[in-house]
């Protein structure tokens, strides 16, 4: 065994491996475990140029993973002003007169649905407070963006528009837009005349992030869209890249040969700590945004339309990535859109089993959660989101859905129970990414999933963990504290399995490792 570079000890060491739960002490060389033992033997480990970290006693835990999130194409979501404690509409307008104006335009994120008390996304109610300022102002869902009529204008936009995938310019009863824009296509509308940040901003905003990201124990994410990967090639090659980071460039409805062609040629592209493995498929939008695929219409009479206008033409596109070896996520969040999916893996065959998975699973009835386990297909959710709901049922999504789909709400115990690889994730910037709050969340849900059993504190642990590496068919390399597999390691003051979950949420991060190299250290 070659000398170590680093060696952590001192530490109680939950390991996740069955043949050695648990060790006081890790050897690191060259980015991979090469010895789990006990402090004893850090003497036969070390060589000259080896850096000993003593942690004191910190439970050290297998590197956390958000198994969800867009830590770049997030940038761009939570830019300018910040509208994610907005409550109400008086709120919304207090919080607009004074939001900064970034080259005369006002950009805001992580607006509640809520806010709106009830009423129709609409312009007005806000034209007063904005004047002559084109707003763009992204709801919290990240499917949708209410505009005001001054950004409309600039972007062109004067009456309903046609798509090749599930989207609306919502208008009124003569033609008019409202300023409620429905999923990407929409949004990218007047998205595209937004002022943007430069290089050297985005350099800078990234690296931050994933410090951040890095300082309540993340060591990886599995990002859900393309993001910028010259940006990351870029940031990756000056210096390292705190959060191993692990793509799956979007897939949209109209994909042609040449498209998936495309997709399948970018599959291992990456560098240091990041790499381009997989595919994102939308199967739908949101429940709020009426864009959820449902079996029987939403309260709003909506919901009973797929994100791809032909479903079959989405099953068809999985198989063809499929047979050329590629993973796929699909975002599905309706009863609907689960069951499609389910379908479509079902029909690869035994050959399926581990290599797909679905995003989100916000309402799905009792027959579909054995199918998972059956199919082998992983349930990804994002607890954090059940924040967004209330346990009275007065929030949008809940009214949306009526009383029984709301009852199905985020059944992440359900899925454990029937046998799945269950994944955990936060979605950022949809959800804070503090992988604490993920942990302990998933054992506590919120809102319309309080009801329901959440998590043990080992199997929440093993969602950031052991079956975030099976959701991405790194079983061999990730997921656990063993010889042979990534330097990849969290040590918190708290044991995350023993520790409340009040207390873990806010349990200092003493250290986190990436890749072997020591990312963030604990003051």
């Amino acid at each position: 065994m070659p000398a170590a570079d680093l060696i952590l000890t001192g530490a109680q060491v939950r390991t996740l491996d069955p043949a050695r739960p648990t060790a006081s002490a890790v050897a690191v060389h060259d980015g991979t475990i090469t010895a789990v033992g006990e402090t004893a033997d850090v003497r036969d480990w070390r060589g000259p140029g080896t850096e000993v970290v003593d942690l004191g006693g910190a439970h050290l835990v297998p590197g956390l993973v958000d198994a969800h999130s867009h830590p770049v194409w997030g940038l761009d979501m939570a830019t300018g002003t910040d509208l994610s404690a907005v409550t109400d509409l008086a709120g919304l307008r207090a919080a607009l007169a004074k939001a900064e104006r970034v080259e005369g335009w006002v950009v805001g994120f992580g607006l509640d649905h809520n806010a709106f008390e009830g009423r129709p996304v609409h312009h007005d109610l806000v034209a007063d407070v904005l004047g002559d300022t084109p707003a763009f102002l992204r709801l919290y869902d990240g499917h949708s963006a209410l505009v005001n009529g001054v950004a409309l204008a600039a972007a062109g936009v004067t009456g309903p528009r046609s798509f090749a995938q599930r989207a609306e310019v919502v208008c009124d009863a003569e033609g008019r837009p409202t300023g409620h824009l429905v999923e990407h296509a929409a949004m990218d509308l007047v998205a595209d005349v937004l002022p943007r940040p430069s290089y050297a901003e985005r350099r800078t905003r990234l690296l931050e992030l994933l410090s951040a990201m890095a300082a309540t124990g993340l060591t990886g994410a599995h990002v859900m869209d393309g993001g910028d990967l010259d940006l990351v090639a870029a940031v990756a090659r000056e210096t390292v890249l705190p959060v191993r980071l692990r793509f799956a460039p979007w897939c949209m409805p109209g994909a042609d040969d040449d498209a998936l062609r495309e997709l399948i040629e970018l599959q291992g592209r990456g560098g240091r700590h990041w790499l381009v493995g997989g595919v994102k498929f939308f199967m739908d939008g949101t429940v709020e945004g009426g864009t959820a695929w449902l079996e029987h219409a939403d309260c709003h009479g909506q919901g009973t339309d797929a994100f791809w206008p032909d479903p079959q033409a989405y099953a068809t596109a999985v198989r063809t990535l499929h047979a050329a070896g590629v993973r796929t996520a699909t975002h599905a969040i309706g009863d609907a859109a689960v069951r499609h999916v389910l379908d479509t893996v079902a029909s690869l065959g035994p050959g399926g089993r581990g290599a797909h998975r679905i995003e989100h699973i916000e309402t799905a009835p009792d027959e579909l959660m054995p199918r998972f386990a059956e199919l082998g297909v992983t349930a990804s959710l994002q607890p954090p989101h059940t924040g967004y709901t209330r346990d009275d049922g007065t929030d949008e999504w809940s009214r949306r859905l009526g009383t029984d789909r709301a009852a199905r709400a985020w059944r992440l115990r359900d899925l454990r129970e029937a046998g799945a690889t269950v994944a955990l994730g936060s979605d950022w910037p949809i959800a804070h990414y503090d992988v604490r709050a993920v942990l302990a969340t998933a054992r506590r849900p919120k809102g319309a999933a309080a009801q329901r059993p959440g998590l043990t504190p080992l199997q929440a642990l093993e969602g950031c963990t052991s079956h975030a590496a099976a959701a991405a068919g790194e079983s061999g390399v990730a997921g656990r504290i063993a010889p042979g597999h990534r330097a990849d390691l969290t040590a918190l003051s708290v044991d995350p399995v023993l520790a409340p979950g009040d207390e873990l949420a806010d349990a200092p991060v003493v250290v986190t490792v990436t890749g072997g190299h020591v990312v963030h250290r604990g003051t």
